[in-house]
């Protein structure tokens, strides 16, 4: 058993960095992307607006960045209020108002969010186009997450995570039993737990060409009525010698 300490950040590392297990190497990694998921993202705000100042995973009560200055504007906000309180320059009406600079941070955190999804947006464009000059794979990976009709799957090898549905439109639902406390889902005779090792089949849908989207289906363990057989394997495309 692996027990997990989360009255700090430093008990948290302790604890993440003990908990391997021999005969599981993908363990460690597995447990780290679940415990980053539980926390909380860091937000800017301004002093006197909030009451909790602490910075979780950081393990500090207070805490500000003035990184590059060249590279997010929250961080010229920051040089200016600290040249201010040290009295290396000047200051004036809207930088001390802390309304205004309320107003400010919420809008710096709604534009990181953007940017966020629009890193994510890239992601899923590039990662559409790999798998669509792929064609169909089969793949070996983990269940992360266990919900009522399917399982999140993360596959290791391209750093992917999808979702195995067992309820589809087309085919009859299996036998579904879930267990919130387990967490665990039950299909038919085989139950899912978290951090279970699954193959799954990996492809294109490209069925609506304005909603493309990355498929997976169970192919081991398998199951009748669930699973899908694994696709053949291609022969590896042999590369062809440039002419000198």
């Amino acid at each position: 058993n692996v027990e997990i300490h989360v009255d700090s950040a430093k008990a948290l590392a302790d604890s993440l960095d003990g908990a391997k297990v021999e005969s599981f190497s993908y363990f460690n990694t597995l447990l780290r992307i679940l415990a980053t998921r539980c926390m909380m993202q860091a937000v800017y705000f301004c002093s006197g607006m909030d009451s909790d100042f602490h910075h979780y995973g950081l393990a500090s009560p207070i805490y500000t960045h003035f990184t590059s200055p060249i590279r997010r504007y929250s961080d010229i906000i920051v040089h200016r209020l600290l040249a201010v309180a040290i009295g290396a320059d000047s200051t004036y009406p809207d930088l001390m108002d802390k309304h205004k600079q309320s107003a400010l941070c919420n809008n710096l955190n709604y534009r990181h969010k953007m940017a966020q999804y629009a890193q994510r947006a890239s992601v899923t464009f590039h990662t559409q186009l790999f798998f669509k000059s792929r064609g169909m794979l089969n793949e070996e990976g983990f269940v992360l997450f266990v919900r009522k009709n399917a399982i999140i799957v993360l596959i290791p090898k391209f750093g992917l995570e999808g979702t195995v549905f067992f309820d589809t439109k087309d085919k009859v639902s299996p036998s579904l039993v879930y267990d919130e406390e387990g967490p665990t889902l039950k299909v038919e005779q085989h139950t899912f737990h978290i951090f279970d090792r699954v193959k799954v089949t990996i492809g294109l849908d490209d069925s609506n060409i304005q909603h493309q989207k990355i498929r997976m289906a169970l192919t081991e363990p398998s199951i009748p009525g669930v699973s899908v057989p694994a696709p053949e394997a291609e022969p590896p495309i042999k590369k062809q010698k440039l002419d000198r």
